[in-house]
């Protein structure tokens, strides 16, 4: 029988996306179990921890630090804004990090977090420099007879969508819907996530538009379903609520588990995520 090994972990949240970090610098977990067979048992809500994901706190040798994600399914993600928040924070408060200002080696390039603390040095919130939007269908990847598909129709059983391609380090559909209340996401979300267009599948974001400053949002994520928040799909819909006139260049995106203040920079063409991320518990499980 092979030897059990003990980890510990942490599992937090951002806007109630959660996911369990773990420190694997050394390597030992690796060595130990596989990522993603390791994402698979940790995140299962009825034998294992629970989560959305599983978070790798890595070392790098030219960025500050490394980070990769794996989803509930096992599958591997390039990148997660709530996911990058948490990290940040875990970084700042447990001082495995000094500075506020972290360059993040991730799947999906560098992404620079950003910590705000309090007057006793706690982490209020987090900016993440989440780079600039990709609207090119073949890096997305999306197949399409444009160069970019803005509110291009997506036909889903007997039924066409308008889309907007985004890839925010992952690949997102963006829908605009009149009221998101009415709408199934769990039947529509995987019938787009698994579209035969989006090779990779994407992420699917439905958005109702509140005004030129807000959006309610609720996604369903590639990998992990229905999720109450993503902060690369925030990131997603506010370009596209831009690109379509819906939006100025700021918004503040409503999701399932709170809000997040997006900024797309029109000067540099990066976008800038603010929002929170919470400490839920600290934990050690046999493996």
């Amino acid at each position: 029988m092979e030897k059990q090994m003990e980890l510990e972990f942490v599992k937090m949240e951002g806007l109630g996306n959660d996911f369990i970090l773990l420190d694997d610098r050394e390597g030992d977990i690796q060595r130990h179990e596989s990522y993603p067979v390791l994402a698979k048992k940790l995140c299962s809500r009825h034998f294992g921890i629970g989560a959305d994901g599983i978070i790798l706190i890595l070392g790098s040798h030219d960025h500050d630090i490394k980070y990769r994600i794996y989803n509930s399914d096992g599958s591997q993600a390039q990148m997660c804004g709530n996911g990058m928040r948490c990290f940040a924070k875990l970084l700042y408060e447990k001082k495995i990090l000094t500075q506020k200002r972290i360059r993040v080696d991730t799947k999906a390039g560098t992404v620079i977090p950003e910590v705000n603390v309090d007057d006793n040095d706690q982490v209020r919130s987090i900016r993440v420099d989440m780079g600039e939007p990709v609207l090119s269908c073949l890096d997305i990847p999306f197949e399409s007879p444009s160069e970019r598909a803005i509110e291009e129709r997506l036909t889903v059983g007997d039924k066409d969508y308008l889309i907007t391609a985004v890839f925010m380090g992952n690949p997102h559909a963006v829908l605009f819907v009149d009221d998101v209340e009415k709408v199934d996401i769990n039947r529509i979300g995987r019938l787009i996530e698994t579209h035969k267009r989006f090779p990779e599948k994407t992420n699917v974001e439905f958005i109702e538009v509140v005004n030129n400053r807000e959006l309610k949002m609720k996604v369903w994520e590639r990998g992990a379903g229905r999720t109450l928040a993503c902060g690369t799909g925030a990131c997603a819909a506010l370009v596209a609520a831009n690109l379509t006139g819906r939006t100025s260049d700021r918004a503040m995106i409503h999701l399932d588990g709170g809000d997040l203040d997006i900024f797309w920079d029109q000067k540099t063409n990066h976008v800038f995520k603010t929002g929170p991320a919470n400490l839920v518990f600290e934990g050690r499980i046999r493996i």
